[in-house]
């Protein structure tokens, strides 16, 4: 009698936890993105979810363009946060479309050398062909490349004054305005995510001189490809580096960088930024 209630409770369990995982399994992308990023937003994720739906807000990038480039404001005021001098050598790790290189490159104006990188033979062609047209020539060496940035630091160390990595995230303004995207949105998508910013920005670590500056940027609205990235970064490299505070109308402070809702912002965004200095051998 005692066994034959034991396994009853047990085929009862069973049962139970089967319920649990097919329930999951037969969730929509959709139902599934909208839970996940409600159980963060909580109250606000209806307000927010609206916002992310609706049209960017665009404006012209710079007066300075031989042709007008249009971007989202957010994405001008990060890249315009990333220190940067006449005569720098700058590395723009992730940098198709090539919008946020055009901004830096309006500040280094003709001295100087911009390295634009991104994998996609077709989005380098693309860059390309947006240098060409918004710049042409204006004296300023600018490189485009495809290398892999989470293995960046494997063959360039301390070489750039300041680094733009705008890394690949979740992008969801993106996805939740793409059904096809939509449906086959799941949780384990901003922890692979964040695997691959996390290598990318140690590259970036490394492969920025003593006393340069990483900009470190996304347009998800996960903390966990955001300031997680940025704590682990700091878990592990707390004693050569500095968070500098960064200031921004529109931005919603976290407790590493800021973050640019929509929402709140009239409709620009999302944009989430941290900058970060590499310290000197002295720690300074």
């Amino acid at each position: 009698m005692g066994n034959n209630s034991w396994y009853s409770h047990k085929h009862s369990y069973i049962c139970l936890v089967y319920k649990v995982k097919k329930n999951k399994v037969n969730k929509t992308g959709e139902e599934r993105f909208n839970e996940y990023y409600s159980s963060l937003y909580l109250d606000r994720w209806p307000e927010l979810k609206e916002a992310l739906k609706g049209k960017n807000e665009e404006k012209v990038l710079l007066p300075n363009l031989l042709s007008p480039y249009y971007m989202d404001e957010a994405s001008i005021i990060a890249a315009s946060l990333l220190p940067v001098e006449r005569g720098d050598s700058v590395l723009d790790m992730c940098a198709a479309p090539g919008g946020k290189s055009l901004v830096i490159a309006s500040r280094l104006g003709s001295k100087g050398t911009l390295v634009a990188n991104d994998r996609s033979p077709e989005r380098r062609m693309r860059m390309k062909n947006v240098f060409s047209s918004c710049l042409g020539e204006t004296g300023l060496d600018i490189k485009i490349t495809g290398y892999n940035a989470e293995s960046w630091g494997l063959y360039e160390q301390n070489k750039y004054d300041a680094i733009l990595l705008d890394a690949p995230c979740s992008s969801e303004r993106h996805v939740i305005n793409d059904p096809k995207y939509l449906s086959a949105w799941s949780e384990s998508r901003p922890k692979r995510l964040s695997i691959s910013q996390y290598a990318m920005l140690s590259s970036a670590l490394i492969a920025v001189k003593e006393n340069g500056y990483i900009l470190y940027s996304t347009c998800s609205i996960n903390s966990e490809e955001n300031e997680g990235v940025i704590a682990k970064l700091l878990t592990r490299h707390s004693s050569e580096v500095d968070i500098i505070d960064t200031i921004c109308d529109y931005g919603e402070k976290r407790k590493y960088g800021t973050l640019i809702l929509p929402d709140r912002s009239n409709g620009i965004g999302p944009m989430y930024f941290c900058l970060i200095r590499k310290r000197g051998q002295n720690g300074e």
